[in-house]
């Protein structure tokens, strides 16, 4: 049973991938050169190189809670960004349940405080909930 105070394993990603990003920018229609062009980060001053998407920094803590609950149902997830990943960062992304409670027949709720660091810093930091089966 999950506890208020649990800590969540961390999810962790060795090396966010340049190529993958990419793809992603295809996937999304996003035609900013900054998530895949390595001269544009770097030339506006914004980081070394290219920068990941705000979609896949949160899906990075969307996976940390699906391996965390591996059964339960991502029904909110609420980020803050205070920063950037970039290609060729290490991720982790952690949390903890700040809350539990019923939720209907059958189901409970959780609800969890997340971050994630990049670069040895902070990079998104919010709260998700989840709904599991009791």
């Amino acid at each position: 049973m999950t506890e208020v105070g649990q800590e969540l394993p961390d999810w962790t990603l060795d090396e966010v991938d340049a190529e993958r990003m990419k793809v992603l920018a295809l996937l999304l229609a996003d035609p900013n050169p900054l998530h895949f062009d390595p001269a544009v980060a770097p030339r506006l001053g914004i980081a070394e190189r290219p920068v990941a998407q705000g979609p896949a920094t949160m899906a990075m803590l969307a996976n940390l809670v699906r391996a965390a609950f591996p059964q339960g149902r991502l029904t909110r997830l609420h980020v803050r960004l205070r920063g950037s990943v970039v290609a060729g960062q290490s991720v982790r992304a952690g949390g903890r349940v700040v809350e539990r409670g019923p939720h209907g027949p059958g189901a409970e709720k959780v609800r969890c405080e997340l971050s994630l660091e990049a670069g040895g810093r902070t990079v998104l930091q919010g709260e998700a909930e989840v709904v599991l089966p009791v």
